[in-house]
């Protein structure tokens, strides 16, 4: 799989993620307090606080015109945002940017691998998360060699070893993973058995 692919995918789930995971609001205080997201009702520019307003500028102009379900999803990222490190915050500026440059075919792709993956059964996706957190733990030359193998491989080679996989009880699972560990140490990269 190109790694554009990759970061395609993984920057979909991230922004989507970002956008709409649910942020729990406390109730809206006296005055200028933050807004409780969790009502039906839309929510008046004036009546967020003014970080909440600083985050979310880019609406200013059309935000009291945005359905009411919008706005309160906005809103959620918007808190969620504020809950953020700068070095959080700088990480998902960036991924927004590489988003933003994505051709919009493969953000139309990624945004159906992640419809998908919202279909998904909950232990199927934490999973496929578990899967992804160990995939980042490699180092960069082992996930480069993963890419290429998969690249290389043909639409039925990938989906033979997705069946092998997904059939596989986990002890044959810790099996294939010697087996591919002794042939990455012997410096195979050939055909699969």
């Amino acid at each position: 799989m190109k790694p554009g692919r990759c970061i395609a995918w993984a920057l979909a789930a991230a922004w989507l993620g970002f956008v709409v995971s649910p942020v729990h609001a406390g109730d809206r205080d006296e005055g200028r307090g933050s807004v409780s997201v969790g009502s039906a009702a839309g929510i008046p520019w004036e009546q967020l606080t003014p970080e909440q307003q600083r985050v979310l500028e880019p609406y200013r102009s059309r935000w009291n015109q945005l359905p009411p379900e919008r706005q309160q999803t906005i809103a959620r990222g918007a808190e969620r945002w504020q809950q953020l490190t700068p070095e959080q915050q700088e990480q998902a500026q960036q991924r927004v940017k590489q988003w933003r440059d994505l051709p919009p075919e493969e953000r139309q792709k990624a945004r159906q691998r992640y419809e998908q993956f919202r279909e998904l059964p909950p232990a199927e996706q934490e999973r496929l998360r578990e899967g992804y957190r160990k995939y980042n733990a490699l180092p960069p030359e082992q996930r480069e060699q993963l890419r290429e193998r998969w690249q290389d491989m043909t639409p039925e080679q990938r989906e033979k070893m997705k069946e092998r996989w997904q059939n596989a009880t986990p002890e044959e699972r810790e099996k294939m993973k010697e087996k591919r560990r002794e042939r990455e140490q012997r410096g195979e990269r050939g055909e699969r058995e």
